[in-house]
């Protein structure tokens, strides 16, 4: 029997709009992955302690405040030093294009889905991408 695909999902900062989140957590779910949702207002350390905490293959990080050209490079900065930049990262929210490149190119965040991006694409994307052969 194949393992799961362990998926936290996480809020970054000041934010307080997790619908968005949520209707991602539940198709991931749907989709047969396990899903850890931490809720409002988490840290990059509490998300990477979380994510260490429970294993996990793939972190999604859902931000809309504007923090993120912030809070993702902490948190991709963070794995790294605890040894986990096989994890998977993605994002989510109001991220422009020319951020998202960079968030990408430099900061180690695989995919950024912006609004209206569809549940099927990111739930394809994570399967081809978050592998898991780690145990």
């Amino acid at each position: 029997m194949e393992r799961k695909i362990r998926v936290l999902v996480a809020k970054p900062g000041l934010d307080g709009h997790d619908r968005g989140a949520k209707v991602i957590a539940r198709a991931l779910r749907d989709a047969g992955m396990e899903v850890i949702y931490t809720g409002l207002q988490q840290t990059p350390e509490m998300i990477v302690e979380a994510a260490l905490q429970e294993d996990v293959d793939v972190i999604g990080l859902s931000i809309l405040s504007g923090a993120h050209m912030t809070l993702l490079p902490k948190v991709t900065r963070l794995l790294k030093e605890q040894g986990m930049d096989d994890v998977l990262v993605v994002a989510g929210g109001i991220i422009s294009d020319e951020d998202a490149a960079t968030l990408k190119a430099q900061h180690g965040i695989a995919a950024v889905f912006g609004p209206g991006s569809s549940t099927h694409e990111i739930v394809k994307f994570i399967r081809e991408k978050a592998g898991v052969a780690r145990d």
